[in-house]
């Protein structure tokens, strides 16, 4: 049995089968928050897991992007997070079951997206802050760039690096934060490459999650105090 051991921010491990909520934070306000349900946590590395009919909070101008397909409206999004004013508007989780690999340090996760019957779809690494526990879940910052890899590991093409650029010139990342990012780029590729890490051969890890009732957001989602990135 792997030891269950508490995070560096004193929390406690959560517990397989509870809910944990997601939260990207900016300006010390939630962009977004999305619960899920945790599928393994031994204190540094979490797999979370969610299903198609789950509720959550996203940027109003993230729903008009998906609505629209306008990538004007994908910028605008972003200058709305550098200007510090966006609402939170419901978007209700839909077709693929996604379970997600977080390891604490780390400025990225790495998700494998699934057919609802278990059929591998794509690999998914999102960079974002190295997340912090929270008394709810984890919070993090997502940072635009991302990594879409064929189900087989076979190929990989990097997206939205315009809004990782955009982002960039609007100040929301900064040098010290470019260079982490350049330099976790460079570990996923490795990880990629060399088949270790998420990407090591394990079924048992990427298997879909038991069937249960959807994890819903706590009343709390809005008030839990927010982390912090030195």
């Amino acid at each position: 049995m792997t030891a269950r051991t508490p995070s560096s921010e004193g929390l406690p491990p959560f517990v397989p089968g509870r809910t944990a909520v997601r939260r990207d934070i900016a300006r010390g306000r939630v962009w977004s928050a999305m619960p899920y349900t945790v599928l393994a946590d031994d204190g540094a590395t979490l797999t979370l897991a969610a299903r198609p009919g789950i509720e959550s909070l996203v940027p109003d101008s993230w729903t008009t992007a998906q609505r629209t397909g306008n990538a004007a409206d994908r910028m605008r999004g972003i200058d709305g997070l550098a200007a510090g004013h966006w609402e939170l508007d419901s978007w209700t989780w839909r077709d693929t079951v996604t379970l997600g690999h977080f390891t604490a340090g780390e400025p990225f996760s790495v998700h494998r997206f699934l057919t609802p019957e278990g059929r591998p779809l794509r690999w998914y690494v999102n960079f974002e802050l190295p997340y912090r526990r929270t008394a709810i879940g984890i919070d993090t910052l997502d940072l635009y760039l991302d990594l879409v890899i064929a189900p087989d590991l076979s190929t990989h093409t990097w997206k939205d690096e315009d809004e990782y650029a955009q982002a960039r010139r609007l100040g929301l990342i900064d040098e010290t934060t470019h260079r982490q990012v350049d330099l976790a780029r460079d570990r996923a590729l490795a990880q990629l490459r060399d088949r270790t890490g998420p990407f090591a051969p394990d079924p048992a890890a990427w298997t879909l999650p038991p069937p249960g009732p959807l994890p819903v957001l706590p009343a709390t989602t809005l008030s839990t105090p927010a982390a912090t990135w030195a």
